[in-house]
């Protein structure tokens, strides 16, 4: 026989009275480690494969890079590996070891994920439904490290209070 819990009891189960607000800043460090963790898989899986198997095996031709100063893939490779997936690197050992610097390297890191994807696009002038999901991505690791450097507004769709037209 299945339990099935309806929404009040599980509230209970939680420690929770039905209805309540649940603080949704304790969300936001795990969610910007997974978003952390995706940015860094990717640009190591860009790495290798702009490195080491070549761009024009995986449908990037070389003559994109004839508006460029690299002759090959490997230098956007490397700067795609150790850049972009380098600050990821950094941000994720810093919030892992719980410094406080750790949210300042997340809001960097989701920076230089879109300042990349703004670059390259510019460069190769060649645009891919993948450079807007990585753009996404660095703009919600962005965000998400804002958040969580405390810049939240209590309530969140409070208004500004009025201001007098005497001063």
């Amino acid at each position: 026989m299945a339990v099935v819990l309806t929404a009040r009891a599980a509230a209970m189960r939680r420690g929770r009275r039905y209805g309540e607000a649940v603080d949704i800043r304790r969300a936001i460090p795990p969610a910007l480690a997974v978003v952390a963790w995706f940015n860094l898989v990717s640009a190591v899986i860009g790495m290798v494969l702009l490195v080491f198997v070549g761009g024009d095996t995986v449908g990037m031709p070389s003559e994109w890079l004839e508006r460029t100063p690299f002759s090959s893939w490997i230098g956007p490779g490397l700067i795609l590996g150790v850049v972009v997936g380098g600050v990821q690197v950094l941000a994720l050992l810093a919030h892992r070891r719980r410094l406080s610097v750790a949210w300042g390297l997340h809001a960097a890191s989701g920076l230089v994920m879109m300042i990349w994807i703004f670059v390259e696009i510019a460069m190769l002038l060649v645009w891919s439904p993948l450079h807007g999901i990585y753009f996404a991505t660095g703009l919600l690791q962005t965000v998400l490290a804002v958040l969580a450097l405390g810049a939240w507004p209590r309530p969140f769709f409070g208004r500004m209070p009025r201001r007098s037209r005497s001063s």
